[in-house]
């Protein structure tokens, strides 16, 4: 076996003739949303990048192949099949050797979709620093991913369920630039607003060009950009609703001493239990949202060249 990647034919024609091309991540499909949802959204959010202009091109893995542009029959296998695994950078080897079906986080889907040549990437939300990571270290391998990848990166900020003030602090400390899209705050995913702030704000997909193009140009920083593009806040969950179920999920976690990595997928789904599924219904609205932007981007720096 050999273990090039794989471009879907619609993105090697796109790259090939200089259009703009936008990278999707896999594990939203597997491990993000619930059947059938998964594969609706996964439909919808590449429908939503070719009505803004661009190609999509959702990054997953197929009996130890790694595919940039995954056609519909693919997108059904990873949403249907049993034992996909979630796939991060370290993993991508290991994985690929043993002819498995793999989803690409964050960190994974930003690095294979530089190897491939696109710049460009919508998530719904970035890993970060965990709470009470003092103790367990533990921090998402998408901090350092950025730092070394050359990939913009629309997102809604973090999920609240992380250290917010700590995942700042370490992308400053990393040197990822980060940009308000409309907004000096940062968001925090089901929130518009987390309550920090940003230092920099950019108010269109050609401004947000610009910034990759002069990062182009100097040749000094090697990391990403990330754009966090907040959800209206008339879109978002209801405060109180969240701070109140955040309250009771973390109590809840203590009391059933759930630690490492079973932390974030007890949050989420105790999110989504108790806030009636209203945070799935965020999390569909947000991923869509920036999908739009992405696209928008790409097809800005495909203008300005």
């Amino acid at each position: 076996m050999t273990y090039e990647i794989s471009l879907g034919d619609e993105v090697a024609a796109a790259l090939a003739d200089g259009r703009p091309v936008v990278a999707l991540e896999s594990t939203i499909i597997s491990h993000g949303l619930p059947q059938p949802d998964n594969l609706r959204v996964a439909r919808e959010i590449e429908a939503t990048v070719r009505a803004a202009g661009a190609v999509p091109a959702t990054i997953g893995m197929l009996a130890g192949r790694i595919t940039v542009g995954l056609d519909d029959a693919a997108l059904e296998r990873l949403a249907n099949a049993d034992g996909v695994v979630k796939l991060s950078v370290r993993d991508l080897a290991p994985a690929a050797a043993a002819g498995v079906d793999g989803a690409t986080t964050v960190a994974a889907t930003s690095a294979i979709a530089v190897r491939a040549g696109i710049g460009v990437f919508a998530t719904g939300g970035l890993g970060g620093v965990h709470r009470a990571a003092r103790d367990s270290w533990d921090e998402s391998a998408d901090l350092t991913a950025l730092s070394r990848t050359p990939i913009c990166v629309v997102c809604a900020g973090v999920k609240s369920i992380l250290d917010v003030p700590a995942t700042l602090e370490r992308l400053e400390t990393l040197g990822v630039t980060v940009l308000g899209y409309r907004t000096t705050r940062f968001p925090g995913f089901y929130l518009t607003d987390s309550g920090y702030g940003l230092d920099w704000q950019v108010d269109s997909p050609e401004q947000i060009a610009a910034v990759l193009a002069a990062r182009a140009g100097h040749g000094v920083q090697e990391g990403g950009v990330l754009v966090a593009n907040p959800l209206p806040a008339d879109q978002q969950i209801d405060p109180e609703l969240h701070d109140r179920v955040l309250r009771d999920a973390l109590a809840g976690m203590a009391a059933d001493g759930v630690t490492g990595h079973d932390v974030t997928p007890y949050l989420l789904s105790y999110m989504h239990e108790h806030t009636g599924g209203e945070s799935l219904a965020v999390n569909v609205r947000i991923i869509l949202r920036n999908a739009d932007l992405a696209a928008r981007i790409a097809v800005a720096r495909t203008d300005a060249h």
